[in-house]
């Protein structure tokens, strides 16, 4: 009988703190076994050979359920994550307006909202919760309890529903105050329960910082103006409202000192308030999230091509993308996610101030990042890695379990032809999404094999078996 279940045979292994080297992965127990020269006889044998091996990605930034059930959303967006060589994802759920459209206690909530994932789901997977009141602020030690480790506050919510952009909030968040007081109070009790728990759990409070003021004045002037299309967006939810949020946040951070990450900077102004909040509070945990559409896509490259495009905060200009990708050059950005929100094109319509926000990128996560990263701007492998997931496996408290190819790390792989060159269509993703604004983009270096806790999950092109995916416990 053989000492493994499974050998990935003559790979090039993206190993921690190496670059690509060629060895075999023994996998027994759904768990990495051993990595080196390994004898397969008896076991089962993944071919490799040619093949880059990188640790399954963690993308850390999805919304399965906001527009659609939770159980239905997230048994075909998963299955849309394996097309990307991600192989856990972390979903982003609050009470309110969307997702089950209630409020309400959590510890009500909370095991619904379980029990809709669970059996459904093609990838591991965990969840961040937004407190939405006081009351649920009460319940954060209470959800850490349960495995919930990440809490999210957004800021733009104080004075704005989430599509039309009206100024009555309280439909969308069902909230007794939804302000600055509220992030303040989830930020310190965030703090109290991390410090009871002697700091090994990393719990933390991620902030969508767009401020509610700011853009109530310059949708006004936006619409005076009579601009159009994603470049209106852009004009009306402006990089300076990012800044100011983005200073309200540390400010309260550092106040409570709370581990703060900083969600889906769109552009050099987002990174540069970042950078300056940084230097501000040196010693403040804070980390920066940016998107795979705010390094590839902007609005002129969407210019007649309907809403399909509109998200939060928007898509910006080529010189965004690019201060992004330096970014990621200069350790500035801690991780790349998807933000992953399921929103067909009869949600979108025609009108820009109605139009759902939001659309599908997890089925790009190594294509994307191996092709603009690796092949265009000649971003080291073991960094694409970090960003995709070792990184975001340690801020979320995944690691070591996640986000490596390390022995005891579950057997999470993506198996990736650097030379397999692609166009993007809709039809390939595995999403029950009816677009993508990616459409037409040539990626090269796709996953022809994603492999979860020791099973092939995902074959040329094709979703393998049912869905096995459990839930992640964090801290793990």
């Amino acid at each position: 009988m053989s000492k493994f279940d499974t050998v990935v045979v003559d790979g090039n292994v993206v190993l921690p703190g190496y670059g690509p080297l060629r060895c075999d992965v023994g996998i027994k127990d759904g768990k990495i076994a051993a990595i080196g020269d390994i004898n397969r006889a008896n076991a089962e044998v993944i071919d490799a050979k040619g093949l880059l091996v990188a640790p399954g990605s963690i993308d850390c930034h999805a919304h399965c359920g906001i527009y659609r059930p939770l159980a239905e959303d997230t048994r075909s967006e998963t299955a849309s994550s394996l097309v990307g060589g991600v192989t856990t994802l972390l979903n982003y759920f609050r009470s309110g307006g969307h997702y089950m459209n209630k409020s309400g206690p959590y510890k009500t909530i909370v095991p619904e909202m379980l029990s809709l994932a669970k059996d459904n789901a093609y990838v591991d997977y965990g969840f961040h919760i937004a407190p939405m009141d006081s009351s649920q602020v009460k319940e954060i030690e209470w959800m850490v309890g349960q495995g919930i480790t990440t809490f999210k506050h957004f800021v733009f919510y104080k004075g704005l529903s989430l599509s039309a952009h009206s100024t009555d909030s309280k439909a969308l968040t069902m909230s007794d105050a939804y302000d600055l007081g509220l992030l303040y109070a989830i930020m310190e009790e965030a703090t109290r329960v991390g410090a009871k728990l002697g700091g090994e759990a990393r719990i933390c409070v991620s902030v969508h910082c767009e401020d509610d003021e700011l853009i109530r004045l310059f949708i006004g002037r936006v619409k005076e103006a009579g601009v159009k299309g994603l470049e209106a967006y852009h004009r009306a939810r402006p990089a300076l409202s990012e800044r100011v949020a983005i200073f309200k946040t540390t400010a309260v951070a550092a106040a409570t000192k709370a581990r703060v990450n900083l969600l889906h900077l769109s552009g050099a102004e987002a990174l540069a308030a970042a950078n300056d909040a940084r230097r501000l509070y040196p010693d403040l945990d804070i980390r920066c999230e940016c998107t795979l559409h705010a390094l590839g896509l902007n609005y002129p490259m969407l210019e007649g091509k309907g809403l399909g495009g509109k998200v939060n905060p928007p898509l910006r200009t080529a010189d965004d993308n690019a201060a992004l990708w330096d970014g990621i050059r200069k350790g500035q950005i801690d991780w790349v996610a998807s933000d992953h929100a399921c929103t067909n094109m009869s949600l979108k319509g025609d009108e820009l101030w109605a139009a759902a926000c939001g659309f599908g990128g997890t089925s790009l996560m190594y294509p994307f990042m191996i092709s603009e990263g690796y092949h265009k701007r000649g971003i080291p492998l073991t960094r694409i890695v970090e960003l995709l997931a070792s990184n975001p496996a340690k801020a979320h408290s995944c690691f070591p379990r996640k986000g490596q190819i390390a022995v005891g790390a579950d057997a999470d792989l993506a198996l990736i032809d650097l030379d397999l060159t692609k166009k993007v269509t809709a039809s390939d993703l595995h999403s029950a999404q009816d677009h993508t604004p990616f459409e037409g983009i040539e990626l090269k270096g796709w996953p022809v094999r994603t492999v979860l806790r020791g099973q092939v999950a995902f074959s040329d092109g094709k979703i393998v078996g049912g869905p096995r995916g459990v839930y992640v416990k964090r801290p793990v």
